[in-house]
């Protein structure tokens, strides 16, 4: 919304968000006029200092500027195809600009007497203008040449009754320009105090459609009607305009607002101005009038009600009145259906259309009510979200002759929710246990049994005619009266219909009828129903098939899907199943078509499988799984193997630690390595790595070190216990054996031990009696860091 301000300002408000996106600072005094010229990124403003100013709304930029008038600028009109812009002023000129010929005054228009207020362009002929002025006359004119067609006096008209509809006060001073946003019913106030916009009117079309396809509308006071059958096999898209031959039916005594057929498609109504008038849907006979303020239909075609006050609610039978009475807190509005619904301060209200006894109150403040055609389901539209309720017909009349459960709110359990959907119903409709709605982001979607299946997205917003079973086929019509439709299976709704009442017998019979790539939706549905084996006999997608046999644990058929897809992560899936279920062939063979080893690793381990371990470690080397491979030769007891494997990675840390604790007679010949490999990044790290031959002191304990490695290989090279074994093995037997060996090898001096020079407390007793101060550093490769220390 653009809103040019007394101060010299003009702002740029989102009017949905209520925020200020943009500001213009236009001059210091008054702008009076300003407008959007989407098509060139512009803005317009015309001032009190006789200045027309252009800006580019996105940089704020004032792209050109010009004295247009010699008084207050009063209007500004974009023409909405030519490069002209028509502006006025109290110099009681109107001018025509043309931005193409460096904003060029191209036709001065003359003729008023006083201030020229306003100007707007003929929407049906854009060479056309009407201009209005304060001496009293209304005159039209053309861009082109300028010729007074006419002359009007001022006057403020309803279109069709020529009375006063409504009065609004807001209480922000003088109202000082309205505007209307084309294609939509909301109008921008101006006022001293600020802006306000507005709703008005009715945004849904008079518009109706009876359940054999014939469709009838109101184009202003002319009723027109259109037939379905009349299209013939002409194939039909979704989404794409039906081309309909429309038939004029007459016109109307009063100016439509709403359009009704009911519920047996004989007689249709029409309401508008406080009056309805009831026609014959084939002749358009009047049937029946008078003035309500509302009229609904009842389910029975015969019945009807109108609200005739914002008290008394009256009914009629066959055209005549039946009963009249008066709602307890009122009656604001009401709904027609199975019950009949008063909506009041207090709530909503039902009624029994027989006898007008109260069914039941509800605190809440409907927006729509849609009944079922079997009168057991109703849904309660609010303005942030829908309800779905069961009416549990046998409770009420056991309530009713039994007197029981019955409160000064009606009967206690007429009514058992079923759900609540935080999303907002514009239109909707019942198809058997189905209930089909358009939303207000502009989607087609229908609710059953707890589920919301999306339709379509539709790309302006549409309001719900009605469905036709024997065409499969939903219709909807849009404000510019144009009628599209869109696929619904009527087997599929069927089935899920028979599905919510526990109908099995019946979905068994319905289902053949349903097309193949329909089954996978119905699975859906019948799986978040709870009947997940029901879904897996019925769907067609693998995908959905696979994850239904997972949840039902049906191995056999996991098994097939999973070999036909041959999808690493379905083998991955099936194995997990397979082992919870105790079938580890099954699992060690969908392990290994998912090359899942860490998998296999834990299977062969947990079994005790060392064939398997042993065959593992190959298979791993070989795909790059270095880690499960190593795990495998640690776990046979192939040190050496596992040493190669980390140098071969270039592990070579590992490998020296690995070395140093396993197999010290390694450690030199991977120190050397890791020493080659580290001096191309740091010299100065890697000369600073010892190695046991240079440095023996700083290795203590490694004269065991190789015992215990000479002591293994002999003892222990190629052979394994079995797990059952360990228990039996005590950890201060296993020492005192392994230590007398060692011994044994020492006293026999094993030509496998090193010659190592004096103890490490030697070492320590000769560096307490060195004087550090004295040593010289030169030639040293120290850090200077460690040396300032």
């Amino acid at each position: 919304m653009l809103a040019s301000l007394y101060n010299g300002s003009v702002c740029v408000w989102n009017h949905e968000t209520q925020t200020l996106v943009k500001t213009f600072e236009v001059c210091d005094l008054p702008v009076r006029a300003s407008k959007f010229v989407a098509r060139k990124n512009w803005v317009i403003t015309g001032a009190d200092d006789m200045q027309i100013r252009v800006f580019n709304y996105n940089t704020l930029e004032r792209v050109h500027m010009f004295e247009a008038h010699s008084d207050y600028i009063r209007c500004i009109a974009v023409h909405p195809t030519q490069p002209y812009i028509l502006t006025s002023s109290d110099d009681m000129l109107i001018k025509l600009w043309d931005w193409e010929k460096k904003w060029s005054c191209s036709q001065v228009f003359e003729g008023h007497t006083h201030y020229v207020m306003q100007i707007v362009i003929n929407p049906k002929d854009n060479n056309q203008f009407a201009s209005a002025s304060l001496d009293r006359t209304i005159k039209v004119g053309t861009v082109c040449y300028y010729c007074c067609q006419t002359t009007h006096h001022h006057h403020w008209i309803r279109g069709c009754t020529y009375r006063l509809e409504s009065t609004l006060n807001y209480g922000m001073e003088r109202v000082w320009c309205v505007c209307g946003l084309r294609g939509s019913n909301n109008v921008a106030l101006g006022y001293d105090e600020g802006s306000i916009i507005i709703k008005v009117g009715r945004e849904e079309p008079a518009m109706s459609m009876d359940t054999n396809g014939k469709i009838i509308w109101a184009k202003h006071s002319e009723i027109q009607q259109a037939n379905l059958k009349a299209m013939g096999d002409a194939e039909i898209k979704d989404g794409e305009r039906l081309p309909l031959a429309v038939k004029d039916m007459g016109s109307c005594e009063i100016y439509p607002q709403t359009i009704q057929h009911n519920p047996n498609g004989r007689f249709v109504v029409v309401c508008g101005d406080g009056e309805y008038i009831i026609y014959t849907a084939m002749a358009l006979r009047n049937k029946s009038f008078g003035s309500a303020q509302e009229f609904v239909w009842a389910h029975d075609s015969s019945e009807y009600a109108i609200r005739e006050s914002n008290s008394i609610v009256k009914i009629f039978k066959n055209f005549k009145e039946k009963k009249s009475f008066k709602p307890d807190f009122g009656a604001e509005g009401i709904y027609g259906g199975f019950l009949l619904g008063v909506r009041s301060v207090n709530g909503l209200a039902f009624y029994d259309w027989e006898n007008t006894e109260l069914i039941r109150r509800i605190e809440i403040q409907p927006k729509h009510i849609f009944w079922s055609d079997s009168g057991e389901l109703v849904c309660i539209a609010t303005e942030e979200s829908f309800f779905i309720l069961r009416y549990l017909a046998d409770k009420v009349a056991a309530s009713q002759e039994n007197n029981e459960g019955v409160t000064e709110d009606g009967i206690e359990d007429a009514f058992e929710v079923q759900g609540e959907i935080q999303e907002i119903v514009k239109t909707g409709l019942w198809v058997g246990d189905c209930f089909i709605y358009t939303s207000s982001v502009n989607r087609l979607n229908y609710y059953v049994g707890g589920e919301i299946v999306t339709i379509a997205h539709l790309d302006r917003t549409m309001y719900l005619l009605g469905y036709i079973p024997k065409d499969d086929r939903l219709y909807l019509g849009d404000k510019e009266l144009n009628i599209v439709s869109y696929s619904l299976l009527v087997s599929v709704l069927e089935y899920q219909t028979a599905v919510m009442r526990r109908d099995f017998g019946m979905a068994d019979k319905v289902l053949p009828t349903i097309p193949k790539e329909q089954r996978t939706r119905v699975a859906h549905f019948l799986e978040k129903q709870g009947f997940k084996q029901q879904a897996l006999a019925v769907s067609t997608d693998p995908e959905h098939r696979f994850e239904l046999a997972l949840q039902l644990g049906e191995l056999k058929i996991a098994y097939q899907l999973a070999v036909e897809a041959e999808s690493e992560q379905k083998w991955k899936q099936l194995a997990e199943l397979a082992i919870s279920k105790c079938q580890f062939g099954l699992a060690q063979e969908c392990l290994h078509h998912a090359q899942d080893y860490g998998g296999l690793l834990l299977l062969a381990t947990a079994s005790g499988n060392a064939t398997m371990v042993g065959k593992l470690a190959e298979g791993a080397e070989r795909d790059g799984k270095n880690n499960v491979a190593f795990m495998t030769y640690f776990l046979q007891g192939k040190l050496d193997q596992c040493l190669e494997l980390l140098i071969r990675t270039n592990r070579l840390p590992e490998a020296a630690f690995l070395a140093r604790t396993y197999l010290p007679s390694q450690v030199s010949r991977v120190v050397k390595l890791w020493r080659e490999n580290l001096a191309k990044v740091n010299q100065k790290a890697a000369e600073s790595l010892a190695d046991p031959t240079e440095y023996e002191n700083l290795f203590p304990g490694l004269k065991e070190a190789f015992a215990a490695e000479y002591y293994l290989r002999e003892t222990c090279l190629g052979t394994s216990r079995p797990a059952k074994d360990y228990p039996l093995v005590t950890v201060s037997c296993l020492t005192l054996k392994v230590t007398n060996k060692m011994m044994c090898c020492v006293q026999q001096n094993k030509s496998c031990f090193l010659n190592f020079s004096p103890s490490l407390d030697e070492l320590e007793v000769d560096l307490d009696n060195m004087e550090l101060d004295d040593i010289d550093t030169t030639d040293v490769n120290l850090d200077d860091d460690f040396l300032d220390d």
